[in-house]
């Protein structure tokens, strides 16, 4: 099977799916000279352009301007997988784990948010071929259902649309070999193509007055009286507040890096399917699918009838986020051969795009803040999937928390609080090769693997092997 997978990864273009389009926005124009404003954001990313649209909702006439070190949704927001979920929180059994206590709340807001996820959508036209199909959650082996049970607990418990399906019913819904049962959440959920959605944001963000430019990396800020003054490679911004949304590029932030590594997450997309491969997938309701693997998977179908199959992490020494070894065929060959085993209706596509690019993981694997400058600057970011969603949310928080407005939100624990250090290099890069190695490896060797990924799931990251 390693042979077929190398031969699929012949001609494959190394570069997102989805970012390769010819709908892709022109570049803005650099900063090249200093300029004031009220509210700077620094990425435009999901994050960024959440924050970019919510500020000038609340307030028209408030002065924004983006900066932006490439162009918009270059980084994690321009590859995902794009699977739409109400948790803000990296998923239902993540959130219990770290807010038990406020679920009831965070859960009322996830849903609130999808709510007005879509209605944004709605009413400023965003062509982003949405498709609110569900999420579906697949146990692979025996082991797999006592998860979705777990899962299936949580979703009922906090009112959600959810079904368990035997593994005859998940069949019937994608044919796989290896699926034993299934956990269907039908409500607030599906999948979206993200650049379009990010280049329809920045559309909506530029209508409403938002000022961007791109090409524009932030160098430094500096503190001057009551505002921030931003330094760029050409020009300077002096706001009256800052918010962070570089998510996982925090290589530049000793604070940021300490707490947020760049772990890679990698993707396959396949050439459109035949329609005899559709009929053998099945597939009808075109969900998106997680499974309960130790090595995560997840897929889901585009408009154009592709598969997005993804899920391979890794990590490069000191946060490296752009790695030449990602560009080449090698790192993919394992997830074409799970993809081959997974869906064997695939046997014989070949992948058009494999990418991959980091996502900030800490051992909360969801949003968090940090404050500089006395308050008058903030980071947030920290997502490790689930961002899609969750950013609208987050970026409204962080709103809220720069301007020193009082919503309840702010009173919440995740609001308040941040994710454990992670230990500085070279010690980040060899535990982070040996979680790998244990996680490739876990569901066929078991052995010492189980209590290293148990003590890494103890520190804060939660592997369950």
């Amino acid at each position: 099977m390693q042979d077929k997978a190398k031969l699929a990864l012949e001609n494959t273009k190394f570069f997102p799916f989805w970012l390769d389009n010819p709908a892709r926005p022109r570049p803005e124009n650099k900063l090249e000279f200093h300029i004031k404003t009220d509210l700077l954001i620094v990425g435009s990313g999901f994050t960024g352009l959440w924050t970019a649209i919510q500020a000038k909702e609340q307030n028209p006439q408030r002065d924004v301007v983006v900066i932006e070190a490439n162009t918009a949704a270059i980084g994690a927001s321009g590859r995902p997988g794009a699977i739409l979920s109400t948790s803000l929180m990296h998923g239902m059994e993540n959130s219990n784990r770290l807010f038990e206590k406020e679920m009831d709340e965070l859960e009322r807001l996830g849903k609130e948010n999808m709510d007005q996820f879509r209605a944004t959508i709605e009413k400023y036209n965003i062509a982003c071929d949405v498709e609110w199909t569900g999420e579906l959650t697949v146990a692979v082996g025996k082991h797999g259902i006592s998860d979705i049970k777990t899962e299936h607990e949580l979703y009922v418990k906090f009112g959600h649309d959810a079904h368990l399906l035997s593994k005859e019913e998940v069949n019937k819904e994608i044919n796989s070999p290896i699926f034993e049962g299934g956990l269907w959440s039908k409500k607030r959920s599906g999948t979206i193509h993200p650049a379009k959605l990010a280049w329809g944001l920045k559309r909506v963000a530029k209508e409403l007055g938002v000022i961007f430019y791109e090409n524009t990396p932030m160098i430094k800020s500096t503190s001057k009286g009551q505002r921030v003054l931003v330094k760029t490679p050409q020009g300077s911004v002096l706001a009256n507040k800052v918010i962070l949304a570089t998510n996982a590029f925090t290589k530049h932030n000793r604070k940021i890096s300490k707490k947020v590594a760049a772990i890679r997450d990698r993707i396959v997309m396949t050439e459109p399917l035949t329609q005899a491969q559709l009929d053998e997938l099945g597939w009808h309701n075109r969900q998106g699918i997680y499974d309960t693997r130790t090595q995560l998977n997840y897929m889901r179908l585009t408009k154009d009838n592709r598969v997005l199959f993804g899920g391979r992490l890794g990590y490069f020494f000191d946060n490296n986020t752009d790695p030449e070894h990602d560009k080449t065929p090698e790192p993919y060959v394992r997830l074409v051969e799970s993809m081959y085993k997974t869906l064997p209706a695939l046997r014989d596509v070949k992948i058009s795009h494999a990418w991959s690019g980091p996502i900030a993981l800490t051992t909360r694997m969801a949003v968090h803040y940090q404050t500089y400058h006395g308050g008058k600057m903030i980071y947030a970011g920290g997502y490790s999937g689930f961002g899609v969603t969750a950013s609208r949310f987050a970026a409204r928080v962080a709103l809220a928390i720069v301007d020193d407005i009082d919503i309840p939100e702010r009173h919440l624990d995740f609001a308040r609080t941040t994710p454990a250090w992670i230990p500085p290099e070279p010690f980040r890069w060899l535990g982070a090769m040996i979680t790998m190695y244990a996680l490739d490896t876990c569901d066929e060797k078991r052995g010492w693997r189980v209590p290293w990924l148990r003590m890494v799931d103890k520190i804060g990251f939660p592997l369950k092997p």
